[in-house]
């Protein structure tokens, strides 16, 4: 792969290995689907964008199925996972859109009326405020209405292919 300047950049490999050094907190946005049934997908690059107003985003492959369901609401909730729920991270990395990645959880409401995960660190509810193509993904980006801290517990890392917290590395 060559770049604009012609000199060598990254393949893929190469590319997910450095990124993979570079730890990223792990949230699952839910939502809900056209009747109503609960929808969630694991994402890696959910951030803050502003304060003023509040807004924040991640990135979402196009490819995705499960994301087109939930934006059709027009609102979402990050989840943001504690350490110790793995399995759900993974769970939900998963490419089903029929709401059984909900099977066995007892899932609360935010305040937009999307689905909280028990246990989980912190949640922050949006609604969809703008979608930008970029590469191969869309930058979503939602206005925050509303956020809440649910635990003391530490939020997941995910680092080189792993998941756990802040001492993932050591």
């Amino acid at each position: 792969m060559t770049n604009a300047a012609g000199s060598q950049a990254a393949g893929n490999a190469d590319y997910r290995r450095v990124f993979g050094h570079l730890p990223t907190g792990v949230v699952v946005v839910t939502g809900r689907g056209a009747t109503g049934e609960p929808l969630g997908i694991t994402i890696g690059s959910f951030t803050s964008i502003s304060l003023d107003p509040p807004l924040a985003g991640f990135f979402i492959g196009r490819q995705s199925r499960t994301w087109p369901l939930i934006a059709a609401g027009a609102i979402f909730c990050a989840n943001v996972l504690a350490s110790s729920q793995t399995e759900w991270c993974w769970r939900f990395a998963k490419d089903a859109v029929d709401g059984s990645r909900f099977d066995g959880i007892t899932a609360g409401r935010s305040a937009n009326g999307s689905p909280v995960l028990p246990g989980v660190v912190a949640t922050v509810d949006c609604t969809l405020h703008a979608t930008h193509s970029v590469g191969d993904h869309d930058l979503i980006v939602g206005s925050v209405t509303d956020l809440r801290v649910l635990s003391d517990a530490t939020a997941m890392v995910f680092f080189k292919g792993k998941t756990g917290d802040a001492n993932i590395a050591g």
